[in-house]
């Protein structure tokens, strides 16, 4: 039987990624290990916390013994946690060092000393930097321009430092912007979407014509799980949409679909450093046989539904980070 160890699945997307998998593996035993930070939930898995195959350890994944205890007899390991909103990272970078750097050796450490038998990173696009056109593939250079981006960069060279000089089956896989279900409403769509329901202003960076390459959170767990079971060892994998919208764009859909009018946006100062356009190269997880199935436009609309019917679940976390930032 298959068991396999989920750091962060308690966030975002390794709560998807998560059910996900459940669904598919019915002989696994998937246990979930998250420090519960203010963006971990453990209501993103209320559904799931009866089921025996699933597990919960609640532990820092810098702590090099409970890292250990939670790896013993594990096959896989998807590694989530991070610390991932590049403006905390801007006002302090010290939680990405500890959490995304040291905390990824600490992991790599225990993986190597436990016999892991396949290591699935999670990474970024946000590691390769601005791009003006193209789209980068996995050989070109990184060039982080935030602490949050250079903290997955550093974590990337970890990664694959332990496969070369120990031999740890690692995997790598660079995400593009996810959204969906269960996104920490501090982050850019779930941010415009619960503001437009409550008719409050949508801040909006500089001009707003920064390019993101959206793609569902469940199209990017499908991408994760294939590259965790057909990825090659030591290779590096992005996972791309192929749809690349301006933020302005997404906010006036956003305003279209809520019934809200364009004097709700704000533009606000820049942030500092902020990179113009992400773009990845996807062909290389294509040729195992992924592709994305959800269009934009309609899962941002289902995205929508989803947080007017789980007011519930989002109000509570945006009142709190609203209250960590006064």
């Amino acid at each position: 039987m298959k068991r396999v160890l989920v750091t962060g699945g308690c966030g975002f997307i390794g709560s998807n990624f998560i059910r996900l998998f459940l669904s598919k593996a019915p002989a696994a035993q998937l246990v979930n290990f998250d420090k519960l930070t203010y963006a971990g939930n453990k209501e993103n898995l209320k559904d799931i916390e009866g089921d025996n195959r699933y597990s919960f350890i609640q532990a820092d994944i810098s702590d090099p013994k409970a890292a250990a205890s939670a790896m013993q007899g594990c096959d896989l390991l998807v590694h989530f946690a991070a610390e991932s909103h590049v403006d905390r990272s801007i006002l302090d970078a010290a939680d990405f060092l500890r959490t995304n750097i040291t905390g990824t050796q600490t992991l790599l450490e225990a993986a190597h000393a436990c016999g892991v038998k396949r290591f699935v990173h999670i990474s970024t696009d946000e590691v390769y930097g601005s791009l003006a056109e193209g789209a980068a593939k996995e050989g070109d250079p990184m060039s982080p321009n935030s602490p949050y981006a250079a903290s997955k960069a550093s974590a990337e060279h970890f990664v694959r430092a332990h496969h070369v000089t120990y031999g740890l089956p690692a995997v790598i896989v660079r995400g593009t912007n996810n959204f969906g279900p269960y996104q920490f409403p501090e982050k850019f769509i779930p941010l415009m979407i619960t503001n437009a329901m409550a008719n409050e202003p949508l801040p909006v960076y500089g001009d707003g014509k920064y390019v993101r390459e959206w793609i569902h959170v469940e199209d990017f767990c499908e991408a994760i799980l294939l590259a965790a079971e057909r990825g090659t060892i030591g290779e590096t994998y992005n996972a791309g949409s192929g749809e690349y919208r301006e933020n302005m764009d997404v906010i006036a859909t956003i305003l279209k679909m809520t019934g809200r009018p364009p004097t709700l946006v704000r533009h606000v100062t820049d942030r500092l450093g902020h990179d113009r356009r992400y773009a990845v190269n996807s062909a290389k997880l294509r040729s195992l046989g992924w592709a994305p199935k959800k269009r934009f436009d309609q899962s941002l609309e289902e995205t929508i539904q989803w947080y007017k019917k789980s007011t519930a679940w989002w109000q509570p976390l945006k009142a709190r980070v609203i209250t960590s930032r006064t």
